[in-house]
């Protein structure tokens, strides 16, 4: 069994991976499902409450929230009502009795949005936290059709949903339902079908499994037992005395994970030490004893099969060896003695396994690589067996083959330990993440006042939200959490790239995994096990490598019927070859000496079988895309899957997002121009006044200008108009403003000193009767030309001035946009702003193809229409407004510093928010595929050639023709040089934007 702990899982129904603090309801409907009972624990739902949830259009800011909540919370019958301005949905809670749908549809519109009912199928959430997700180690697999037979038996399972099964890490992914089947249940259906199968972890967490130090004697074991079986909430235990490894099922409501620990180690006065077993340590571990395993096995069939080598090449030069073996001993000479016991052991002993998985095999109705070794190596063994019998009771004595059968098992197993070995090699990357986070964490102990008492050193699996811990210089930060006491610098290189130190004081959000450089700081938790960056990101890796990209669907086919073909063609050569043999098809000065037509069919059968090597075709893409994932993931791309991989190399065509993917997504006001006589003062205090309540960036932008301003800038005095005291952060020129309301699309409008004000685009103050004079109208073109947003102001119905707000572009948008047009893609750019100013900025970046004026609900059209065209379309976005275009296109990339849900959407995550990794993405993708398909064409080439040649079927070269445990030795280095071709992958750098432009250097 493996654990199952408290916060940590592999993968779950939902991902999202964190991004700032100022997202933090992104899951706000999603988080109400799980706990939104603990809030209102006062009442409970009866028949008549139902549960609805709607679709909201028009919502802007925190003011239409309330607005819309408020409404819904007026009507007689609404228990609960929660709205979400991020997602622009609702969710309500009703007595069916006192309203219903429309009267809560009908409340919405009446404040002034649009409402759509949300059908249930799609409102519920039940369905993801009714099912399991859980991931299972399973040995024994060696090919595609291994693979295949896995999933087949475990897709048949009742309950089973979903099951994913990856040769190259040896494990499989199933997505099922717990009242329909359990983890022990499923590891039995692995097990029975002959395949070593054991559960490494599950999104359930109700099990934990511990290292145990401090067990000395039998009394430690009953002293620990007496603990476990006091503690409330433990269900089940199991001690291993070998491993010393502790596995515990345990009721979470009642006990958690860390009290659990602390209860066993203070019932033991502190004698028994407690440790979390790392579910990826725990499969590292496993790979490795897999590999020492295997080389364990090459090592004593290699030092069995020397002798028998020896006695067939080199005794026969030395007579007095010679002489010794050729001793009668009984009915056979010393020599058939000595190689009949050697090889019995390596066939028998060391080749078990290929018996027991060639049974497996063909008991579930397949065949893969280990039923050609076994009918391989049996044949030559068995022949030889019969042939020494045969002599030993007519005196016809013919050559005996024993050496081919040991020699075949030990190339065989070089290739299985080779293939290990560089199996291993392709997990790298998730090791390399896992290291990344600390083994334990400081905690801060508190009294019931809050003041801290004392600290102590917890296993960092066991950290829960809202706990405090102490981050010492140095050490690195244990979860995801919000920065209480103390400054320092923290190095977060490792997860975003940027190698400058980042300033972090009170109120600063860290990430786990990340440095801690200078200071000490308290840190709060706020995301730990599987909700925390690092743990997305391994998950994300993860996935990827368990999936299969689609060409791999022709190698899976192949492999299902190689074998069976191989067979075939092996019966084939015998038939033929003996046949021809007593017809006298060929000469007898073919034959070997004391040789017979049998032996020598036989031989060309058995050359056919083990030479036949179905592994390199299996391997060719799973290897391939695991390093491909691995060394994206390393260079700040995360890709999500392997069709995904597959999808990026045939993309032509890459559609940007322009606010914060080719500009800095920080608007900035760089101009702000007076057309009447008010000061430029009172202007900015008019126009931040009336932003203040808008949660709009150009908003915040104007309101730090006009700051800015008054910081270093008295207003005038000439002014009549007054500055009441505010907030402390705007006391002193701050104005109220009041009935308040922002325009989606146009801008916003409110109240001051009893006067209108507008603030927004054309649109919004000819619509209200306000004359933009032909001058105003002029300036605000060329600002738009020189790639800025004009804001135009009015008060009182009268213009009075224009700001010019410019969002600069990335210092490598035109590098890249470049670089996609040399390896012939195309680069278009898609936004809401207006034609001007995308022109201007398209212009800058030198893109041709622009789109102005694009609603969010449009960039997915946008998208196929090029897909309708023919095009292979990818959307490079990170707001929640591209997740629709992310989702629509063919590969969507998702700017790291973006949101959750365009994260969600997308298949790709540049996780350094750097335009070059968009390059990265497609030339990676391309590179993976061009070593894919050469993988492919050697190993069929391979095939295609050597089956012929062992079959005998190029007459010239049967004098030439290699012995069978030669041709064994070819077979495994075949699928050997298949997976050292895909690991070449590893050694991929990012391509050198000066390369691709051919731009010179001079240095």
């Amino acid at each position: 069994m493996a654990p199952i702990q408290k916060n940590i899982q592999l993968t779950g129904a939902d991902r999202n991976l964190p991004d700032g603090d100022e997202l933090e309801d992104v899951r706000l409907l999603d988080s109400y499902d799980e706990d939104g009972e603990n809030e209102d624990a006062n009442y409970s739902l009866s028949s008549n409450h139902r549960r609805i949830q709607v679709r909201i259009t028009g919502m802007t800011c925190s003011a239409c929230s309330n607005s819309v909540e408020g409404a819904l919370k007026s009507l007689i019958g609404v228990v609960r009502a929660s709205v979400s301005l991020l997602q622009n949905k609702a969710d309500v809670v009703f007595d069916s009795a006192s309203v219903n749908d429309d009267d809560i549809k009908n409340a919405i519109e009446d404040a002034g949005f649009e409402a759509e009912i949300v059908p249930e199928a799609s409102s519920t959430k039940k369905s993801s936290s009714s099912t399991l997700v859980g991931q299972f180690s399973i040995g024994g697999m060696t090919c595609a059709a291994c693979v295949n037979s896995v999933e087949g038996i475990l897709r048949k399972l009742p309950g089973v949903k979903r099951a994913v099964v990856a040769l190259a890490t040896s494990l499989g992914e199933v997505e099922y339902d717990p009242t329909l089947i359990t983890k022990d249940e499923i590891v039995e259906a692995i097990e029975d079908a002959g395949f070593e199968g054991s559960l490494l972890q599950s999104s359930q967490q109700d099990k934990i499994i511990l290292d145990v130090k401090g067990i000395l004697s039998e009394m430690d074991v009953k002293l620990l037992e007496g603990i476990l079986c006091n503690l409330k909430g433990v269900r089940q235990f199991y001690f291993n005395r070998t491993s010393k490894e502790l596995e515990v099922l345990f009721d979470p409501l009642v006990l958690s994970s860390r009290a659990l620990v602390d209860g066993i180690e203070e019932g033991s006065s502190g004698n028994i030490k407690l440790h979390v077993k790392n579910p990826y340590t725990r499969m590292t571990s496993k790979d490795l004893e897999e590999t020492s395993n295997m080389f364990r096995l090459f090592m004593t069939s290699l030092f069995l099969s020397i002798p028998l080598f020896f006695m067939r090449v080199v005794c026969p030069s030395i007579p007095l060896l010679y002489s010794l073996l050729l001793r009668q001993c009984g009915p056979f000479i010393m020599g058939d003695w000595l190689k009949w016991a050697l090889v019995s052991v390596v066939q028998f002993v060391i080749g078990k396994r290929f018996y027991v998985a060639a049974w497996r095999a063909l008991k579930n109705g397949s065949t893969n690589m280990d039923v050609l070794v076994a009918l391989g190596t049996s044949a030559s063994y068995f022949y030889s067996v019969c042939a020494l019998l045969y002599g030993a009771v007519t005196g016809f004595w013919s050559p005996t083959y024993f050496e081919t059968s040991a020699m075949l098992i030990t190339f065989v197993l070089l290739g299985k330990y080779l293939e290990t070995l560089a199996k291993g090699k392709t997990s790298d990357a998730i090791k390399k993440l896992v290291e990344l986070a600390p083994a334990t964490a400081i905690l801060l102990l508190k009294d019931k006042g809050g003041k801290i008492v004392g600290e102590k050193e917890i296993d960092a699996l066991l950290i829960y939200p809202g706990d405090v811990l102490k981050v010492l210089p140095g050490t690195k930060i244990p979860v995801d959490g919000l920065v209480v006491w103390g400054t320092s610098y923290v190095n977060e290189s490792m997860v975003t790239g940027e190698a400058i130190p980042v300033s972090k004081e009170v109120n600063c959000s860290v990430i786990g995994g990340t440095i801690n450089l200078r200071g000490s700081l308290h840190i709060q938790a706020t995301k730990v096990g599987s909700d925390t960056v690092l743990s997305q990101i391994v998950s994300m890796v993860e996935t990827a490598q368990m999936s299969k990209a689609p060409i791999q669907k022709f190698a899976d086919y192949v492999a299902s019927i190689f074998v069976p073909t191989v067979i075939l063609f092996s019966l084939l050569t015998f038939s033929g070859w003996y046949i021809g043999g007593v017809t006298g098809s060929y000469s007898e000065q073919w034959l070997p000496e004391n040789g017979n037509h049998f032996v020598f069919a036989l031989m060309f059968a058995i050359s056919v079988v083990v030479i036949a090597c179905p592994c390199a075709l299996g391997l060719a893409t799973p290897t391939a895309v695991m390093v491909a994932t691995g060394v994206g993931a390393n260079n700040g791309v995360l890709i999500k899957g392997g069709d995904a991989l597959e999808r990026a190399q045939m993309v032509n065509c890459v559609v940007f997002d322009k606010t914060g993917t080719l500009t800095q997504g920080k608007a900035t006001v760089t101009t702000a121009k007076v057309f009447t006589e008010m000061q430029r003062g009172d202007f900015l205090t008019l126009v931040a006044s009336a932003e203040a309540s808008s949660e709009h960036p150009l908003a915040k932008a104007i309101l730090e200008y006009a700051r800015h301003f008054h910081f270093f800038e008295e207003p005038s005095t000439t002014s009549n108009i007054q500055y009441p005291e505010k907030d402390p952060k705007y006391s002193g020129w701050l104005l109220d403003a009041s009935e308040f309301c922002a325009l989606p699309g146009r801008g916003i409008q409110c109240i001051i000193n009893e006067k209108q004000v507008l603030v927004g685009n054309r649109s919004l103050l000819t619509e209200s009767g306000v004359n933009i004079p032909t001058h105003a109208e002029k300036f605000v073109v060329e600002l738009e030309e020189s790639a800025k947003t004009g804001i135009l102001v009015a008060y009182g119905s009268v213009f009075i001035g224009v700001l010019g707000v410019a969002d600069s572009l990335k210092r490598e948008a035109a590098v890249v946009v470049e670089a996609l047009l040399k390896m012939g893609v195309t680069p278009v750019m898609v936004t809401g702003d207006n034609w001007r100013t995308a022109q201007a900025v398209a212009k800058e970046v030198g893109i041709h193809d622009v789109r102005a004026g694009v609603m969010p609900a449009e960039k997915a059209d946008v998208i196929r229409s090029f897909q309708k065209n023919g095009r292979i379309v990818a959307m490079v976005g990170d707001g929640i407004n591209d997740s629709p275009a992310l989702a629509a296109a063919d590969v969507g990339m998702a700017i790291g510093a973006g949101t959750d849900i365009a994260i969600e959407a997308a298949d790709y995550v540049l996780m350094k928010s750097n335009l070059e990794d968009v390059i990265t993405a497609i030339d990676l993708s391309r590179k993976t595929f061009s070593r894919i398909r050469l993988n492919y064409v050697f190993a069929m080439a391979y095939n295609l050639t050597a089956l012929p040649i062992a079959a005998g079927v190029f007459f010239p070269l049967v004098k030439l023709k290699l012995p069978p445990w030669a041709a064994g030795a070819c077979m495994a280095m075949s699928s050997v040089s298949v997976v050292c071709s895909s690991l070449l992958l590893r050694r991929y750098r990012k391509p050198r934007l000066t390369d691709i432009l051919e731009i010179t250097v001079e240095t």
